[in-house]
């Protein structure tokens, strides 16, 4: 199989004077950038890193980020890319637990860089005037002598270590090949039908799976990556209009921000005939709004994770609201029992259990970054084991429940968050929904919704709406919230640990306007039958 460096190189030679990469004013073809890559190797060379050295880079999706990224792929160095709102002691740790040889940032995280004890010790190369910085990137990109650069790299070295972000305890590294980046970006390419000169918006982060897969698949069809630095639905739609983007690939979130956006209905989007989402579960309210909005002719949901790039794939997302499809064309997948030990125990159609993937797939990762305590729990018998719930249907269609620790135990049944947020994503007032587990005297947990309201609902036509339903009575929601946001992290995955923790902010209409605990006001009586 080829490296990416080489891979880099077949755009290149097949369209060097292909669009290749938009930041702002910069813009670049296959044959520019490559030379600007080029330039880049070298002055990696320069400041001391070799084959299987590391690179922290801590910079938004900006023209920078996405070269050094394939540079790194031509000098056989290591990316490490890493939230740039990340705070010193999580820079800290991933600074001393990937061993990286250099930094590069630029102001926004500067005081991250600057508080790290272990970035002192380390060349850092500062954009945009960052403080604390001991050399610049003029200086890292000055034109280079020589004409050309041979890969270092092969199929079986390291191309990067992403890190998850994690709900709690230590980010975990995870490292990945190149032939994993390359059959995964292949991957992404086939399951999403993308054709040759495909042009994308480059908004999901490059420290993250989904912005990494964006960035490889566009080269691998000689494609235009559009770098959004920071998200700006307007801004988005901008890009779509004037690029004449045809395929996007964003968290539900980013979605929801486009169609909410008030000059959505004015822009040209008719480029755009390709959607994807990833990164958290779609509601069917939203799949129905998109599916109106731009009448796509593939409407893709995508499941996976940094560890495993695809688990599964639905590329008819709107007949089958809530599914995940079936096992992408590099994976085996199971659903275990919630208790097994072994990927050998097998859970029934239609039965709850425990998420697993073949670690043999061409796009699973080894292990986790120095971490044998992540291995010992999450690797066994060949099988990643993913913390996530779902089930089997009796077609053979895998639908995600939520994860593990999201799994609602009231009275000692089983409530999956996922099952009563598609019934209430679908009431025409309610704008985002999400649920959560609340500790509870009499049943463990109670079942508490949280919404978001896009036209004044009260919580008496809710529980009507979800009686109206086929949602089993036990699962119906105990208490309504109404918050003014549901707090997310930075791709879009709903935090519920902040909302049983009461860290929102209520709306205020017809309902008391605090932060902080829940209050009993909102509280619905039900029964179990």
């Amino acid at each position: 199989m080829l490296d990416l460096g080489r891979t880099f190189l077949q755009s290149v030679e097949r369209s060097p004077h292909a669009l290749a990469l938009v930041d702002g004013e910069f813009r670049v073809t296959y044959e520019e950038w490559h030379r600007v890559i080029l330039n880049a190797v070298h002055g990696l060379h320069e400041l001391g890193l070799g084959h299987g050295d590391r690179l922290l880079a801590v910079l938004q999706n900006r023209w920078e980020m996405a070269t050094l990224h394939w540079a790194c792929q031509f000098a056989g160095v290591v990316m490490v890319p890493l939230n740039w709102r990340a705070k010193p002691d999580e820079l800290d740790y991933c600074v001393t637990n990937a061993g990286v040889k250099a930094i590069v940032y630029e102001p926004v995280s500067a005081d991250a860089v600057m508080q790290s004890p272990a970035a002192q010790n380390v060349p850092r190369v500062g954009l945009d005037d960052a403080p604390g910085r001991t050399a610049t990137i003029d200086s890292l990109l000055a034109p280079a002598r020589g004409a050309t650069v041979t890969p270092a790299a092969d199929a079986g070295d390291c191309s990067l270590i992403l890190y998850t972000s994690g709900t709690t305890g230590k980010a975990k590294g995870v490292p990945r090949r190149h032939r994993h980046e390359r059959a995964a970006a292949l991957a992404h390419v086939a399951q999403n039908l993308y054709r040759h000169g495909e042009r994308t918006l480059g908004v999901m982060p490059l420290y993250h799976t989904m912005g990494v897969r964006s960035l490889l698949s566009m080269a691998l069809v000689d494609g235009l990556f559009v770098c959004v630095r920071r998200w700006n639905a307007r801004l988005a739609l901008d890009s779509i209009a004037q690029y004449k983007l045809t395929c996007l690939y964003l968290v539900p979130t980013l979605y929801h921000d486009l169609l909410a956006d008030p000059a959505f209905d004015h822009m040209d989007t008719t480029s755009v005939t390709k959607l994807g989402f990833a990164g958290a579960p779609m509601s069917d309210g939203l799949l129905k709004r998109l599916a109106t909005a731009f009448e796509p002719e593939l409407f893709v949901n995508h499941y996976g994770s940094s560890e495993v790039y695809t688990f599964s794939i639905d590329q008819h997302a709107t007949l089958k609201p809530g599914s995940a499809g079936r096992a992408g064309i590099n994976t085996r997948l199971r659903v275990v029992k919630l208790d097994a030990r072994s990927p050998d125990e097998v859970a029934a159609v239609h039965e709850e259990g425990q998420i697993v993937a073949d670690l043999l797939g061409d796009e699973a990762f080894e292990g986790y970054w120095n971490r044998p305590d992540a291995n010992a729990k999450s690797l066994r018998d060949g099988w990643y084991f993913t913390g996530d719930t779902g089930y089997f249907d009796a077609d053979g269609d895998l639908y995600v429940t939520g994860r593990v620790d999201d799994m609602i135990i009231s009275g000692g049944e089983n409530i999956s968050p996922v099952d009563i947020e598609s019934v209430l994503s679908l009431h025409p007032c309610v704008d985002e929904v999400a649920v959560a587990g609340v500790k509870d005297e009499r049943w463990g947990q109670r079942v508490v919704a949280f919404v978001k309201r896009r036209d004044y609902v009260d919580c008496e036509t809710l529980d009507a709406w979800c009686r109206a339903s086929d949602l089993v009575n036990f699962k119906r929601p105990r208490e309504y919230v109404f918050v003014d946001d549901i707090p997310k992290s930075p791709v879009g995955k709903i935090l519920r640990r902040k909302l049983q923790a009461g860290e929102f902010q209520r709306d205020e209409r017809g309902a008391i306007g605090r932060t902080g605990p829940i209050q009993q006001h909102q509280h619905i009586e039900i029964t179990k039958e």
